[in-house]
C-alpha cells in the first residue's frame, strides 16, 4: 500500500488549474499552426494566427487563455494500492475534498473568474471560489494517482447535445446529425472546435464518453478502424460547413473529431456530442 498526502493532491490540482488556464496544449497549439498553413480564406488565416499569437501571450504574460475561465473537470484514475492520508484533526476529509481545496486555490492564485452557483435555478448564487468541481472518479489496478483536468468554458458546453437514435441507423445519419450540432452551435462555441463523440453505453454513460474523448491528444485515431474512419468523415464532414474560425467561414470549422465507444443496449444507439472551443485547456499530473 502506498500513501498519499492530501496536501500533495491539493498542491497538484492548484497547479494544474492555472497552467491550464495559462497555457494551450502543444498538440492544440500545433494543431492550429499546422491548419493556418493549409487555410485557404485569408480571413481565417488570420483568425488562425491571432489564436496563435493569442496563445504566446497568455502564456508569456501568465494571463488566462479566455476570460471564461471554465467549470473544473477533473477525471481521477487512482491505484488501487493507493491510500489518501487525510489532514492532521480532519479524519473524514477524502480525495474529493482535497482536489475541491485546490481547485479554489488555484482559481485564487491565479485571479480566475469564479463561474460556479451554488444551485442552478433559484438564487444563483456564485461560489465565489469555482467550486465544486465536477469529478469523475475511478478506481484503476496499481500505486499510482492519475488527475488530469479540464478547464471547460460555459459557450461550448451549452452547445453540446444527446439523441438516441434507433438502433437501425446508419453511420450517414449519424454524421448528418453530429455536422447538424456543429452548425446549430455556429460562432457561438468559438470554433475551430474539438468535437467530442460517445457512441453506446446509457443515457449519462454516452455523454461521458463524449467528454472523455476530448482528452485524446489531437491527431490520435480511434483503436477501431471501422471508428478511426467514422472520425476521419465526420472531421471531413464538419470542416465542409465553411463555418470556419469564428464562424466567419474558412476551411477550419474544427481542429479533431474523436470518438469513443461503449456497449449498449439492444434497443438503443445512444450518440453524445461534447463541443469544445479552440481553448482547449487541459492538463493531467500522475502522483
Amino acid at each position: 500500500m502506498r500513501y498519499v498526502e492530501f496536501e500533495k493532491i491539493v498542491d497538484a490540482v492548484e497547479s494544474l488549474c492555472t497552467s491550464a488556464a495559462f497555457e494551450l496544449p502543444d498538440d492544440v497549439l500545433n494543431a492550429l499552426k499546422h491548419t493556418s498553413k493549409k487555410e485557404s480564406s485569408p480571413r481565417a488565416v488570420k483568425i488562425l494566427n491571432q489564436l496563435i499569437e493569442n496563445a504566446k501571450i497568455a502564456k508569456q504574460e501568465t494571463i488566462p487563455l479566455c476570460q471564461d475561465t471554465g467549470l473544473v473537470v477533473v477525471f481521477v484514475e487512482q491505484g488501487s494500492d493507493i491510500h489518501i492520508n487525510p489532514p492532521k484533526g480532519s479524519p473524514d476529509l477524502t480525495i474529493i475534498d482535497a482536489i475541491n481545496t485546490g481547485v479554489k486555490a488555484g482559481y485564487e492564485k491565479g485571479y480566475l473568474r469564479a463561474s460556479v452557483v451554488a444551485e442552478p435555478l433559484n438564487k444563483r448564487l456564485n461560489t465565489g471560489a469555482n467550486t465544486p468541481a465536477i469529478i469523475h472518479y475511478t478506481i484503476v489496478p496499481g500505486d499510482k494517482l492519475k488527475i488530469t483536468l479540464m478547464a471547460k468554458g460555459g459557450g461550448c458546453e451549452n452547445k453540446s447535445r444527446f439523441k438516441m437514435f434507433r438502433p437501425t441507423a446508419d453511420r450517414s445519419e449519424i454524421i448528418d446529425w453530429v455536422t447538424s450540432i456543429v452548425k446549430q452551435a455556429g460562432a457561438d462555441a468559438c470554433p475551430p472546435l474539438i468535437v467530442g463523440v460517445g457512441i453506446g453505453g446509457d443515457f449519462e454513460s454516452c455523454c461521458l464518453l463524449s467528454k472523455k474523448a476530448l482528452l485524446r491528444e489531437l491527431g490520435s485515431k480511434n483503436g477501431d478502424k471501422f471508428y478511426a474512419k467514422l472520425e476521419e468523415d465526420l472531421l471531413s464532414a464538419i470542416n465542409a460547413t465553411g463555418l470556419g474560425p469564428q464562424g466567419l467561414g474558412g476551411d477550419t470549422t474544427a481542429l479533431a473529431c474523436m470518438i469513443e465507444t461503449a456497449p449498449c443496449h439492444i434497443a438503443s444507439l445512444p450518440v453524445a456530442v461534447n463541443i469544445e472551443c479552440h481553448s482547449h485547456r487541459h492538463k493531467s499530473a500522475t502522483i
